[in-house]
């Protein structure tokens, strides 16, 4: 995060930047990075030649809106072939890829498939079955119980799909799925098919019983407790990026980013937002970014005030 509050200062006495000025200043560059990610994946959509790391990344977009489009095709022809009218399908491909919000999510999780990797290698963290969801698995609370078993068959199937590099429509947050389906029926509006095939998606999709749906309502189910899903190490990163986003109260694609290397400043905030002390924080630095110095001061911010500061974050207009 470049110089922290206990590095600056002058031989002349000159005041200290207060904590909050120089996590703004570098929220504020992360959101610049942040809103400069839907332009330059439509970019590296269309090129090669890109970084191994981005090439990970491309790789899997490219997966998932193909898989968001066959999925959508084979919903107007349930018997049509996978392979058949490969120029519908990069047709289709081609206007997802265009869509800011869906590029953004697809990015955001593919973004969660490369960091459940690389802390899974980095610090042997399980990005299935944590420590924290067998403990809740093995919960006296029958709900609870369930609850937890099904989260883990649905992030089984989620680490399955990206590394297949896939997306399951059934998977979207409701208003994604909804506008998709709009766009696309907007778009093929003339086609006799379309309309049946819409309806049958939409009776098929339930959001609480997605991946997503699951963690938060796990979050939820967990109360005050859920504050032990801040540990990264014992809540595994898919129920601790579900956790920073209810506790922090952000979008969980955010609280996903917040993760990445070049994002420390959105990172503290959030965790200071969640309700963190200066030592949890410290913590879970040293397992998402140990080469970043956090500032000693953070406690001086109060949760409310970085929960502020979240939200008035242009991050938010990324997408």
């Amino acid at each position: 995060m470049g110089k922290t509050a206990s590095d600056l200062g002058s031989e002349s006495g000159a005041r200290i930047p207060s904590v909050e000025a120089i996590l703004k200043d570098e929220l504020t560059r992360g959101d610049r990075a942040l809103r400069s990610v839907p332009p330059v994946l439509s970019h590296m959509l269309a090129s090669s030649g890109q970084s191994l790391v981005s090439d990970a990344i491309v790789a899997r977009l490219r997966g998932m809106l193909a898989s968001l489009s066959t999925q959508l095709l084979a919903a107007k022809d349930p018997a049509r072939k996978a392979e058949a009218d490969n120029a519908e399908l990069d047709l289709l491909s081609d206007r997802l890829a265009s869509d800011s919000v869906v590029l953004s999510y697809c990015y955001a999780m593919a973004m969660e498939g490369h960091l459940a990797e690389k802390f899974e290698q980095r610090s042997s963290i399980d990005p299935i079955l944590s420590p924290l969801l067998q403990e809740l698995i093995a919960s006296d609370n029958a709900a609870t119980a369930e609850l937890a078993m099904n989260t883990l068959a649905a992030q089984s199937r989620f680490v399955q799909s990206q590394r297949r590099m896939d997306l399951p429509l059934a998977e979207l947050p409701a208003e994604l799925f909804h506008a998709i389906l709009k766009r696309w029926e907007a778009h093929d509006r003339h086609d006799p098919a379309m309309a049946p095939a819409v309806k049958s998606l939409k009776a098929k999709y339930d959001e609480g019983a997605s991946r997503i749906g699951l963690l938060a309502r796990l979050v939820t189910a967990m109360r005050g407790g859920a504050i032990a899903a801040l540990q990264l190490d014992h809540a595994g990163f898919a129920l601790f990026a579900s956790a920073l986003s209810a506790l922090g109260k952000q979008p969980r694609e955010l609280a996903v980013l917040a993760c990445h290397e070049h994002q420390a400043a959105r990172l503290a905030l959030s965790l200071r937002a969640a309700g963190l002390g200066s030592s949890a924080i410290k913590a879970q630095f040293e397992l998402l970014h140990p080469a970043e110095r956090l500032p000693s001061e953070i406690e001086a911010i109060a949760p409310e005030r970085a929960s502020i500061l979240l939200n008035n974050s242009n991050a938010r207009d990324a997408g």
